[in-house]
């Protein structure tokens, strides 16, 4: 493989955290609803689709999804999106990984979906702005992956082309959007496995504390 790339662009949520899937269903066991019920409201309904694509571009507020969602489930809407993701927590691997990427001289950036900001910040005591070279919040910008002016906005921030650069990411339509303009893609599903393949890629081994 090359050892020429040099910027790393990571998803948040699902890559520097651990997995989404567990929360949401410790989310719905702690609340009683069946088990799939959040994937049903949220990412099968079209509505439920529709305001979330919203509130990651940021046309509607954590709190107007909040009360939303709440609708769909049946439950409360104070702050739902704080309960749903509460278990989650940082993937050490992954972080561990960056930081290792950072000091062997590769640009480390972030390229996020968001949930909103406010009132509960997924990203908060991860220290983004301290620990990475560029930080990308899809709300921020009004676009959301996979759309690829979002991608062209971070590669611009990373001042690097898309040939240089690793985009990783848990969501593998995310992944290939990225490889169709250039990017070398991979779909976080092992945070071990990952590592390895990014120390391939980028001809540096991550695993270095």
């Amino acid at each position: 493989m090359s050892n020429r790339r040099t910027g790393l662009i990571l998803d948040f949520g699902g890559v520097l955290t651990t997995p989404l899937l567990p929360a949401v269903l410790a989310f719905e066991q702690r609340e009683g609803l069946p088990q799939g019920a959040c994937l049903t409201a949220l990412y099968k309904d079209e509505e439920g689709v529709r305001i979330t694509s919203d509130l990651e571009r940021g046309a509607v507020s954590q709190t107007e999804w909040n009360e939303f969602a709440g609708k769909l489930l049946g439950v409360p809407a104070d702050n739902l999106m704080g309960r749903i993701f509460g278990a989650l927590r940082p993937e050490p691997l992954m972080i561990n990984a960056a930081a290792a990427a950072r000091r062997a001289g590769i640009k480390v950036g972030i390229l996020s979906n968001s949930v909103g900001l406010a009132p509960w910040d997924l990203y908060d005591g991860y220290e983004l702005e301290r620990l990475y070279d560029v930080v990308v919040i899809s709300e921020q910008h009004l676009l959301r992956k996979p759309d690829p002016e979002l991608f062209e906005i971070t590669l611009k921030l990373m001042d690097l082309p898309a040939e240089e650069c690793v985009f990783v990411d848990d969501t593998e339509g995310y992944v290939q959007a990225a490889e169709q303009l250039g990017l070398a893609g991979v779909h976080n599903q092992d945070p071990r496995q990952t590592v390895a393949t990014l120390s391939e890629l980028l001809g540096v081994d991550l695993t270095a504390s």
